[in-house]
């Protein structure tokens, strides 16, 4: 159960890694006249993402083991709306991800870090709903 929860954790970690690097290169890459608000929203979200990819590579030390260091693939997008759309749908992964890692950490005993990961449900929820607010009625180009 406790291997099963670290290899879980380690998915998340790589999840986590390739969210700061795909908001990292967002924010370098976006271009057009939504730029400065969509340039500061990725920078904001890769900041919190680095936070919760701390937290995973800490408690998996604590648990026993051993964080990975390779991020999971980095979505490729041209265009604002893309981008986007490719954020969203990494949020969307990542709810259900985080949900199976709260109910093992649940199963484990770990009420702290069910806890925390129920936490981080908020912070992603909260990210998801922000791009569909975005999305609403942006530009198809």
């Amino acid at each position: 159960m406790l291997e099963r929860l670290i290899q879980g954790l380690n998915e998340d970690l790589a999840h986590e890694y390739e969210a700061v690097i795909t908001y990292t290169t967002f924010a370098a890459r976006v271009k057009g006249p939504f730029r400065p608000a969509l340039r500061a929203f990725f920078l904001e979200e890769a900041a919190e993402e680095l936070g919760h990819a701390q937290f995973l590579a800490d408690k998996i030390v604590a648990l026993g083991g051993v964080p990975t260091t390779q991020p999971a693939a980095v979505p490729q997008a041209e265009t604002p709306r893309a981008m986007l759309e490719a954020i969203l749908k990494a949020e969307t992964e990542t709810l259900a991800r985080y949900a199976e890692r709260m109910r093992q950490a649940e199963e484990a005993g770990d009420l702290g870090l069910a806890a925390k990961i129920h936490a981080m449900i908020e912070d992603e929820t909260h990210h998801k709903e922000e791009v569909e607010k975005l999305l609403e009625g942006f530009p198809q180009g």
